[in-house]
């Protein structure tokens, strides 16, 4: 350790050794299978000191000991909760949305399937941003979509990430970059406040279905979808987990479905159930 990292560790509020952040690391990996290597232990500290404030531990030890008791359950829940990197924007990696307009619904328009069913999942929506953006996609790129059974499944492993999401207000901040034609169309003022935050319109809130849901746990839904966004979650992965993830995935998919991943993600090499089709755009193989 340098001497400025040990001095910034012995300014540190509460002590926080190495066999501590080795024991959070190991469990935040059994539970949701993110990887937490060495450098990122100021992070975690950044992360779980105002927890430790709110539980009135005077430190990792005592934090340490309180996840292996009665209460673990409960606080691993708020521990995975405080690590989970929650960075998203509306259209974020606009050319995914674009290809799905133009490529997935233009196609599923001219050959419509007699039960006229359309199903999507956003598989790490965070706080909504991102399944709000698929609804607005459907809602400017499908024709009639009210006469299409048309269902977006939106998943994540924070749960407070997902009532954020269902609530679907958003303020100026998170707005920035959308367009006035958009918001005019999709987003609705707060009674009683002409400005910001809006909320998202009741027809699109209508399209999803919110649900919290550890991507390493078991799947209740049965797809097959016809897109799958997964974007910036894989990252967070090692890659035996990122293998059974895709496998998965192409699992619950439609053939010649669609798969959407991160600007600075990629498929492992030999994945052959997928073909790359443009930038971190990919199609099943029939």
């Amino acid at each position: 350790m340098s001497s400025a990292s040990a001095t910034a560790a012995d300014e540190r509020e509460f002590p926080f050794s190495t066999d501590e952040f080795r024991f959070i690391a190991s469990l935040v990996y059994d539970r949701s299978g993110i990887v937490l290597a060495a450098h990122k232990k100021d992070m975690v500290y950044t992360r779980l000191a105002r927890r430790l404030r709110a539980l009135r531990l005077p430190s990792f030890r005592d934090y340490c000991a309180l996840i292996q008791g009665d209460r673990g359950a409960e606080e691993t829940t708020f521990l995975i909760n405080a690590i989970t990197t929650n960075l998203t924007r509306f259209f974020r990696e606009g050319h995914h949305f674009d290809h799905l307009k133009q490529t997935v619904l233009r196609e599923l328009a001219e050959h419509p399937s007699q039960s006229r069913r359309l199903r999507i999942w956003s598989a790490g929506c965070s706080s909504g941003e991102e399944p709000y953006s698929i609804a607005v996609s459907l809602a400017d790129g499908l024709p009639r979509l009210a006469q299409w059974d048309a269902r977006i499944l939106a998943t994540d492993l924070d749960t407070s990430m997902v009532e954020k999401a269902r609530a679907g207000i958003y303020p100026a901040a998170a707005l920035t970059g959308v367009s006035d034609q958009i918001l005019a169309r999709h987003f609705e003022h707060q009674r009683g406040a002409e400005d910001l935050p809006r909320r998202v319109s009741e027809a699109l809130r209508r399209l999803i279905t919110f649900k919290q849901l550890n991507l390493l746990g078991p799947w209740p839904m049965k797809g097959p979808f016809d897109a799958i966004f997964c974007r910036n979650v894989m990252i967070y992965f090692d890659a035996p987990t990122k293998t059974e993830l895709v496998r998965r995935y192409a699992e619950l998919l439609k053939p010649n479905g669609w798969l959407y991943i991160g600007h600075s993600e990629s498929l492992l090499d030999g994945q052959s159930r997928f073909r790359l089709k443009g930038r971190t755009i990919y199609q099943k193989v029939a």
